[in-house]
């Protein structure tokens, strides 16, 4: 077993474009990426090489940087093996770019699988303001083992004002955190509980088991990916010092909020600013992990990372080493939304079906939407139309991280009373914990067709925790961008 503290923190890699073009519509600029998903090794245990599937073969994948405004497309090669080399199914994935209000046949539809031996051609809009995406495999039934096994990697979109508030560079730093366990080979272990979640011992950053970060005496910015397929965190510093929030899945918030710890579920982003300045070089800062109800914890699933500060010289001519904005951005398409505008109100269960260790979502499962041809949806909705939605969760044991796709959100309540400070701002995730109740508001746009919603606990994702909506299209309407049929996947002639 690795023991923490031992490794150096690194970062994946940023992908470059292979292409630069103009798009002939509306003149705007295209970068044009490839992915290739290939089975390959990484070294996470001291003596012992563990094998992973990833995009271009290392976990967590290359991250994608690209300006608002910049569209790009993303072909994604599937060279897995024909089986998962561990668990047996058929390698068909297909990719979700979480964060992304991509048209439909674009955003990584469970069911709109690419074989192995095939590639996927992906576009991407990047209208949204600056954020914290990422993309990962989203392929039917089978999300939880092929994210675990290592297909996942963030993706930032920049802008002017995100650029002028926030540090950036070397200071703009990328945490994806998730939890594994291990076989004696050195494989990754596999146990959902009967599909109730995986709990690692080890907790990986950027796929390193609790690295160490040397960081200089000045602000960082971290964005915080939980990457993990079960396990929840709660994260907080060892010297119980504040950190301010500044963004949360739909980029950045109203204005900052500070926090010792917070609540992180599945899929969440949040991006923290870290005061090193306070801190005497030499001196060791750890981020921990408190935990939540319902987690499975070992003996040091407490710890997260630590930083060992050093006396580098700092470039105080950028103001971010020591500035801490007061205002950050109004979003108010987002956080505008008042229960004033509400058109439609809709109620949202979470559950399980004891009989059948089956998951159930707005009181269907993805089995039924199969069944249906693809048709039965759990709210069909207007163009532009601002909708509250209250998600209960009354299934006992388990908390549920629940995605909706294409939109962002506001987070209005929590069991009747005001969301937690650090949600204040726009989301597309929302924890519901045990016993929880929580409302949101969006508004719907600004792409007509079908998008999923789920639990991001992966195992019940599987099984069978997901239903959609439809935007602006009737029942069996003829849909242009039906995610099925509308781009599909080509033979990989490489």
């Amino acid at each position: 077993m690795p023991r923490p503290y031992r490794a150096a923190f690194i970062q994946p890699p940023v992908l470059r474009p292979y292409s630069v073009g103009i798009e002939p519509a509306d003149g705007a600029k295209v970068e044009n990426y490839v992915v290739t998903q290939m089975a390959g090794t990484a070294k996470i245990l001291p003596r012992l090489s563990t094998p992973i599937l990833g995009y271009n073969g290392i976990f967590p994948g290359p991250t994608i940087e690209v300006e608002r405004g910049t569209k790009t497309t993303l072909t994604v090669k599937n060279k897995l093996p024909a089986t998962h080399p561990t668990h047996g199914h058929v390698l068909a994935t297909s990719t979700h770019l979480h964060g992304s209000a991509s048209l439909p046949q674009y955003d990584g539809y469970a069911s709109d699988v690419t074989m192995p031996g095939f590639q996927k051609k992906y576009y991407f809009p990047n209208f949204q303001p600056a954020r914290t995406l990422w993309y990962h495999d989203h392929g039917v039934h089978y999300t939880a083992q092929n994210a675990y096994s290592g297909l996942a990697a963030q993706y930032r979109i920049h802008d002017p004002q995100e650029r002028g508030l926030l540090p950036q560079g070397e200071f703009d730093v990328g945490l994806t955190i998730t939890d594994a366990m291990f076989a004696a080979n050195g494989a990754m272990g596999y146990d959902d509980n009967t599909h109730s979640g995986l709990w690692g011992d080890v907790i990986l950053v950027n796929g390193v088991p609790w690295p160490v970060m040397k960081v200089k005496r000045r602000i960082y910015r971290f964005r915080v990916l939980n990457a993990s397929i079960s396990r929840s965190l709660r994260l907080a510093l060892s010297t119980n010092d504040a950190m301010t929030m500044v963004a949360t899945d739909g980029g950045l918030m109203p204005a900052p909020v500070t926090v010792t710890s917070w609540r992180h579920g599945g899929a969440e982003r949040y991006e923290v600013l870290i005061d090193f300045s306070k801190y005497k070089v030499g001196q060791r800062v750890e981020l921990r992990n408190l935990s939540n109800k319902n987690n499975v914890d070992y003996d040091n699933t407490n710890k997260v990372m630590a930083f060992d500060v050093v006396g580098d010289p700092v470039d105080k001519s950028d103001t971010t080493w020591n500035t801490v904005p007061t205002v950050l951005a109004p979003n108010t398409d987002v956080m505008g939304l008042t229960k004033g505008m509400v058109e439609q109100k809709r109620y949202m269960r979470v559950a399980r079906d004891d009989k059948t260790n089956m998951w159930t979502i707005g009181g269907s499962s993805w089995a039924e939407v199969i069944a249906s041809g693809y048709q039965k949806v759990f709210a069909q909705v207007a163009m532009d139309s601002v909708e509250e939605w209250e998600i209960e969760n009354k299934s006992g044991g388990w908390f549920h991280p629940v995605h909706i796709h294409l939109v962002d959100f506001k987070i209005i309540s929590r069991n009747g009373k005001a969301p937690m400070p650090y949600e204040a701002g726009p989301k597309d995730v929302v924890y519901v914990g045990e016993g929880e109740k929580v409302k949101v508001l969006m508004r719907f746009g600004p792409h007509k067709g079908r998008y999923m919603v789920h639990c991001h606990n992966l195992p019940h994702e599987d099984h069978d925790m997901m239903t959609q909506f439809r935007v602006a299209l009737n029942a069996n309407e003829v849909d242009e961008h039906d995610p099925m049929t509308a781009a599909r996947p080509e033979w990989d002639n490489d």
